[in-house]
């Protein structure tokens, strides 16, 4: 049976923080200066005259929620004991990564592999904190768009050539053979400067949904050719519109919430045009459907720019409820003049 998806080895580019670090630091891949420890105190007494923010990451999964952003000596230390003593994110914090803040703007660089084989498919923006203007807690992503207008042909190039070639021949050196979609979250300064953030093996989200709008070629057909080989001459085609999905949360995400609550409104957008509502965490009971998890649906549309997909995303949106519903209101601020 063919598998499109990397193997356990492979996955740690993913799984662990720190392996990911060292695996880019060897094949000299531009990423932010980092510590990992796994003792509290060493932990602690690293971050002594440090220049604030930092960036304290759990090395294991945690639902794309295992990543701080440190104000100050005493948010750093209370995140450190979080992580470290009181277990937030179970085993996945018993190591920790400390590094640099870096500033710019993220970028979802996707690409399909197998072995040294790749094909990027269309950029993305994620936007990972729960607040509008990019504050507070981090998520697993509350919306996306897809394409972001200021990666031109400069900067794809630089991404290709000092991110994703030097990934996949390291890869390939270490004796993985890669096989499925690899994510890299980028963060690119003001001179289009590319460093990783992070890796995911795996399509994101909800960076997936908006790129799905847009891919007219069968996913299918993407899949398949990996396993034959020539990925990376596949004639891949785009809708040259913009998709911008926006996610809808349960009240307390992502933190404590409350599932079960009856969703209303769905049933207007059976046959919409341009416009997709994905769901997450729903379960259906009795006919209907209801809240089962933090985030809950991710309501995608198209349009010829980002204001107009924007605007009919928003119109959905606001046509569906349930108790306690939220969503970000500022889907594409960074790139909307």
């Amino acid at each position: 049976i063919n598998c499109f998806g990397p193997s356990a080895t492979a996955a740690q580019l993913e799984g662990s923080k720190d392996y990911s670090k060292a695996f880019m630091h060897k094949y000299q891949i531009p990423t932010a200066d980092y510590s990992s420890f796994e003792n509290i105190e060493e932990a602690k007494r690293y971050i002594e005259g440090k220049t604030y923010p930092l960036v304290i990451k759990a090395d294991g999964l945690a639902a794309g929620k295992g990543v701080v952003i440190a104000e100050n000596l005493e948010s750093t230390i209370k995140t450190i004991d979080d992580f470290m003593d009181k277990e937030t994110y179970g085993q996945a914090g018993k190591k920790i990564i400390i590094e640099e803040f870096l500033v710019g703007q993220e970028l979802s660089f996707i690409v399909m592999v197998n072995g040294k084989e790749f094909l990027p498919l269309a950029t993305s923006q994620d936007h990972k904190t729960i607040g509008e203007g990019d504050i507070g807690l981090n998520t697993g992503g509350m919306g996306a768009f897809s394409p972001v207008p200021f990666v031109n042909k400069i900067l794809n190039e630089k991404i290709l050539n000092k991110v994703i070639i030097p990934t996949v021949n390291g890869l390939h050196n270490e004796g993985i053979h890669y096989r499925g979609f690899l994510y890299a979250g980028l963060m690119i300064d003001e001179n289009l400067e590319p460093k990783v953030l992070e890796y995911n093996c795996r399509f994101g989200d909800p960076e997936t949904q908006p790129i799905m709008m847009r891919l007219n070629s069968d996913l299918i057909d993407l899949i398949n050719m990996s396993f034959k080989g020539g990925i990376d001459k596949f004639p891949i085609k785009w809708n040259p519109d913009t998709a911008l999905g926006v996610v809808m949360s349960s009240k307390g995400y992502p933190e404590q919430y409350e599932t079960g609550h009856e969703i209303s409104g769905l049933s207007e957008f059976n046959n919409a045009k341009n416009l997709k509502v994905f769901h997450s965490g729903t379960a259906l009971d009795n006919d209907k459907i209801l809240t089962n998890g933090g985030r809950v649906l991710c309501v995608t549309a198209l349009g010829a720019d980002i204001k107009t997909s924007k605007a009919l995303a928003y119109s959905a949106v606001s046509k569906i409820n349930w108790e306690g519903c939220y969503c970000r209101k500022d889907i594409g601020f960074r790139v909307i003049k």
